[in-house]
């Protein structure tokens, strides 16, 4: 029985620890998500208040 616990407290630090870098990373993922959607919806009203033609929307970016 002393085995079993021995090996639970030893491997309970590295699972907490990955499960908040898989939380913390998630969240600054879904973060730059949101982020680049609104600033496509804005950048889309600029150009409708412009006049000028809407950019054309590609699957690959330049930037991956």
């Amino acid at each position: 029985m002393d085995y079993w616990v021995a090996a639970l407290w030893t491997l309970l630090p590295t699972v907490l620890v990955s499960l908040i870098f898989f939380f913390v990373l998630r969240s600054i993922i879904r973060a730059d998500r949101t982020e680049r959607r609104v600033y496509a919806k804005v950048e889309a009203e600029e150009r409708a208040k412009r006049g000028l033609p809407p950019v054309a929307s590609s699957s690959t970016s330049a930037d991956s």
